[in-house]
């Protein structure tokens, strides 16, 4: 499973609050090099009553659209690796090019009295200084956290020549990876590369299922890509069962897949199944607000059904109200889902567990009639809001059938690279109880390889109306 480090994400908000103060600084620190240094004459740039009240505005405005750039550069992607100076190039065509849209906007909005032109072009050169440096801060400081952060991926190598063992030495001297070697698996016969310590390798190919099921790693790199093909295929389906990452240096890649990833560490190319759009932290920030500002005005506006379901269900049959179950979340975790009861108590006490079907014997009046209109998981709201389902998602199993289906379904367990949800594309489509759980998971990937907020309404308002095979 990809590793999401907290580090990541608290770097990628520093630079953003970095960014803005510096550009905002750069723009007031010209204003007064322009105006006040006594630098550069006046001639007809006479300062305008207001300067720093006028100038501060428009540097607001300006550290707004240069945040909007630099996201669009990929400048907040983390971790960074390599050196300062190879983000130099990419942070200078930002600044650019923010000051090039700073000015458009500021001749398209025509302000009264106009911004001195000689102050844009000594912003130029205060920026992109002020940006630099506290760029350089930032990295420096990044660099120190990761020398001295906890290892958040395991990386086991599937080869034992000197790509693997090149491939070691480029991880250790990337901190910002948090990565660490934890294992060598050797694909032919012979000594290993001497580099290579010989307390970490721990057998062969045929030892790396075991390895990998006992969750000893993180991630698998393939280094060595002339061991047959077939092998290869059971390698990537052998990671996606068990929700570890698969890469490899490339010389030919056989995926499930058309959509590939490249990184290059140390010179070093890897290639692996393209990252999923939740990966990306800004896109789970906004989902995580969409689900916690849906699940609470939910709560409040279903608040008064939920007192009347209680109670119906209640009255209805003996046993509790609320029916809470183990299901498997984000990569494979158990939570603890609870829905409105509208089984009998015991239900499947006779027959383990079992799909539901139309017609169950096994179903309350009352909860006959809270499963038609998906009234039933309502409660889930609140497993929304504790952070342990979103609104939308593929729909929580049970890890009995979560084991039986990642062994016979190809692609199975990556419904879990994200959260499950309250109701899904699938159970929109008329996918959900004992229907085809192959074509279940096509929909499900479909949604997380497409998953955009308008997607997530859609499914949202569909759910309203949504009945097929809603029993």
């Amino acid at each position: 499973m990809r590793v999401r480090d907290t580090s990541d994400v608290l770097a990628s908000c520093a630079a953003i609050a970095g960014d803005a103060l510096a550009v905002f600084l750069g723009f007031l620190l010209a204003t007064w090099f322009r105006f006040d240094s006594g630098l550069i004459p006046l001639f007809h740039d006479q300062p305008p009553v207001h300067l720093y009240s006028m100038y501060a505005q428009g540097a607001l405005v300006g550290a707004f659209l240069f945040l909007l750039i630099f996201q669009s550069l990929g400048l907040y992607v983390r971790p960074q690796i390599g050196t300062f100076g190879d983000k130099i190039p990419r942070l200078v065509h930002g600044v650019l090019l923010g000051l090039l849209v700073a000015v458009a906007l500021a001749f398209v909005l025509r302000t009264e009295p106009p911004f001195s032109r000689m102050t844009v072009l000594v912003s130029v050169v205060t920026v992109l200084l002020l940006v630099l440096l506290e760029r350089y801060a930032l990295f420096r400081w990044e660099l120190h956290l990761a020398r001295h952060r906890r290892v958040v991926n395991r990386v086991a190598i599937v080869g034992a020549d000197a790509i693997a063992a090149r491939l070691k030495k480029a991880l250790k001297q990337e901190p910002r990876l948090g990565a660490r070697v934890v294992a060598f698996f050797q694909t032919r016969a012979g000594e290993a590369h001497p580099d290579i310590p010989r307390e970490l390798i721990k057998g062969t190919l045929d030892d790396l299922r075991v390895f990998i099921e006992s969750n000893q790693a993180d991630q698998v790199i393939l280094t060595d890509t002339t061991i047959d093909h077939a092998r290869t295929i059971e390698l990537i389906l052998l990671c996606e069962q068990s929700l570890v990452t698969f890469t490899l240096v490339p010389d030919l890649l056989y995926v499930m897949t058309g959509r590939v990833d490249m990184q290059t560490i140390a010179e070093i190319p890897l290639l692996g199944v393209s990252r999923w759009p939740l990966d990306n932290f800004w896109n789970r920030l906004i989902k995580r607000s969409e689900d916690v500002f849906g699940a609470l005005c939910g709560l409040f506006m279903a608040l008064p059904l939920l007192l009347v379901f209680a109670i119906l269900i209640k009255r209805d049959s003996p046993g509790p109200v609320f029916y809470r179950q183990e299901r498997c979340g984000e990569s494979g975790r158990p939570f603890r889902l609870i829905k409105f009861r509208t089984m009998v108590p015991d239900a499947e006490a006779g027959t383990g567990p079992v799909w539901a079907v139309e017609n169950d014997p096994r179903r309350t009046r009352i909860g006959a009639f809270l499963r038609r209109y998906n009234l039933d998981e309502l409660p889930q709201l609140w497993n929304v809001l504790k952070g342990e389902m979103s609104l939308v998602g593929p729909r929580p199993e049970r890890p009995c059938f979560v084991e039986q289906f990642k062994e016979e379904i190809s692609r199975y367990m990556w419904r879990h690279a994200s959260k499950p949800g309250l109701t899904g594309w699938a159970q929109v489509s008329g996918l959900r109880g004992n229907t085809d759980i192959r074509e279940r998971i096509k929909y499900d990937l479909y949604y997380l390889e497409n998953w955009s907020l308008a997607f997530d309404f859609k499914i949202l308002v569909k759910t309203l109306f949504s009945r097929e095979n809603a029993y």
